[in-house]
């Protein structure tokens, strides 16, 4: 499986409405055509509620507080 960068990540939350939830962002990227190694890292990092893009960046991909 192919690493995913934060900029797939950003592509498949285009037109996300924050704050959301993990669940939210999910069928955003689903709706949004997203791969599967995408969807599968917004599952893993979680449920909880996100405020804004730099926030599912750092639950993804580390470098949280």
């Amino acid at each position: 499986m192919a690493d995913v960068s934060p900029i797939d990540v950003q592509k498949a939350l285009k037109g996300a409405e924050y704050p959301a939830s993990g669940d939210d962002l999910v069928s955003v990227a689903r709706k949004n055509g997203a791969d599967d190694a995408v969807v599968k890292k917004l599952e893993d990092s979680g449920s909880k509620r996100y405020d804004g893009p730099d926030d599912v960046q750092k639950s993804v991909f580390g470098g949280g507080s």
